[in-house]
């Protein structure tokens, strides 16, 4: 048999995390052969992305990691190797993908000068960022990773990490962010470096139907522990482990019964719609060399939403969806046209990554009471309303104490999801709030939005490159590409019978389970 590319011997951590040393993983064993794409599987919490960093060398060490046993790569022990054995490893036989490709890209830097340091020459640069499905290649290379979206930029990071053709490459949750067309164009990208080089890929994920796509063998790790590894069709299909079971149980699909859909909150149709939004235009320029290219981010669009509807906004990244949010939310400028907001709650946004919406050396109540001051209410008034507004998205008081980064990711979107209603918005704007969270999190924020709407009658539009979550939380959906709104209907009615082309091919991209579960 052959040498595996990587191995994990009854290897277990503890971290310090708030002061108190914790088990993050217990006597885990894993081997990764040479040419096999490993699926390593499990919700948030789970201990699988700290089993990458282990793997990457790039433990935290403020959190004074404590090990025992051995993680091996290319034959080093990356557990006592020393700087200079580690970053010969990290460049002659590692490559990375992480879930937020900002904590990898300089901002200061252009994507061509980035991406350059890896390939050395700006035609194999473009050549890398077409590979990995970025449109107008050539012109990306003149900007700056925040001019780019989520997904683009996970797209340049993919380049940069396969660049020097690495012998494993890790992947930690690279198609979070991603629509369901590029998410296929990314799994493909990594079973062509599995067949092409003979690279071997560890692809973490929460999402068993991504994995399900291209793995060889899953790995489910609950807990801190390995409950389940074997070959991916048997793991999918026919599971041994409880935990298994509930991780396939909560995947939202595009074929779960309407039975299992949340209760719909119902739009309240008026003579005048809740959102009007007339010819809108907003227009980018970028430089490539002396010459400036125009870009159209939204491209005319006409969309009205009654009082009281949720309307989903899909499309691939870089459609145009999320400029079409920052515009009605007031965040960006329209080059031409105009959005009309009824009500006077005014808007209010919920983000993809809600830790970076809330101010990190602030509490939690302060944050909230911070959308009460306009109000001029009493210290104990303010006290009474953040602590209602936490209760209503089914946190207790005592989060109103801690500061964000003492909580979960689902905490803090639930935070957010607090601030942005606690005082009635005209229209509730959600940008891809639940793309960052496991499946069951994605499934109670999801419900709770669903039971908000409903309890205080609010518009809702949601972007999300997930069809079945759109099909979940949307009346109507609005299929963008290219910033313009190429098709629009009931959302049952674009899933099931869609007209266009493209809504045909981003539905086709869908990662489904065939066969289902066996009992």
């Amino acid at each position: 048999m052959s040498t595996p590319v990587a191995t994990v011997e009854d290897y277990s951590l503890s971290l310090v995390r708030n002061g108190v040393r914790s088990q993050v993983l217990s006597h885990v064993d894993l081997r990764i052969q040479p040419g096999e794409i490993l699926g390593l599987v499990g919700e948030s919490g789970s201990g699988k992305s700290v089993l990458a960093l282990s793997l990457l060398g790039l433990l935290p060490q403020e959190s004074h990691p404590v090990t025992e046993g051995r993680v091996t790569v290319g034959g080093v022990d990356l557990l006592s190797a020393g700087r200079d054995e580690l970053r010969a490893v990290r460049r002659d036989v590692l490559g990375a993908i992480f879930q937020d490709p900002m904590t990898s890209l300089n901002p200061t830097m252009r994507i061509g000068r980035q991406i350059g340091e890896a390939t050395g020459d700006d035609a194999e640069s473009v050549r890398l960022l077409q590979t990995v499905g970025v449109r107008d290649a050539a012109l990306r290379l003149r900007v700056y990773p925040h001019e780019l979206s989520g997904g683009l930029r996970q797209r340049v990071m993919a380049a940069i990490a396969v660049a020097n053709r690495p012998t494993l490459l890790v992947a930690d949750e690279p198609t979070t962010a991603l629509d369901v067309t590029v998410q296929a164009q990314l799994l493909d990208l990594l079973r062509e470096l599995r067949d092409d080089f003979g690279c071997s890929v560890l692809l973490i994920t929460h999402d068993l139907g991504v994995a399900d796509q291209i793995a060889d063998r899953l790995a489910v790790m609950h807990r801190g522990e390995l409950v389940e590894i074997g070959a991916a069709a048997d793991v999918v299909r026919a599971p041994r482990h409880d935990y298994t079971r509930s991780l396939l149980a909560s995947r939202l699909t595009l074929t779960m019964s309407r039975d299992e859909r949340f209760d719909d909150a119902g739009a309240q149709p008026d003579s005048s719609p809740a959102v009007a939004i007339r010819d809108l235009r907003r227009t980018f320029h970028v430089r490539h060399g002396r010459r400036r290219h125009e870009v159209a981010a939204v491209d005319g669009v006409d969309l009205d939403v009654a009082p009281g509807e949720a309307v989903a906004i899909v499309g691939e990244s870089g459609s145009g969806k999320s400029t079409l949010l920052r515009i009605v939310a007031g965040l960006e400028r329209p080059t031409s046209g105009r959005v009309e907001l009824a009500g006077d709650g005014g808007p209010q946004m919920v983000f993809q990554d809600a830790g970076s919406s809330l101010t990190p050396w602030l509490s939690i109540g302060e944050i909230l009471g911070e959308r009460l001051r306009p109000l001029k209410l009493s210290r104990s008034v303010v006290r009474d309303r953040v602590v209602a507004a936490l209760a209503a998205v089914d946190l207790p008081a005592e989060v109103a104490t801690a500061r964000p980064g003492e909580l979960s990711g689902g905490q803090r979107q639930r935070v957010g999801l607090a601030r942005a209603t606690m005082i009635p918005p005209s229209v509730l704007l959600c940008d891809e709030p639940t793309s960052a969270l496991d499946a069951s999190l994605a499934k109670s924020v999801l419900a709770l939005i669903r039971d908000l709407r409903a309890r205080i009658g609010m518009t809702v539009l949601f972007v999300t490159h997930d069809l079945a979550v759109a099909r979940l939380m949307g009346d109507r959906i609005a299929v963008m590409q290219a910033g313009r709104i190429v098709e629009l209907g009931p959302a049952e009615q674009v899933v099931s019978q869609p007209r266009e082309a493209y809504t045909r091919a981003l539905l086709a991209a869908v990662p489904e389970i065939v066969g289902g579960v066996t009992p």
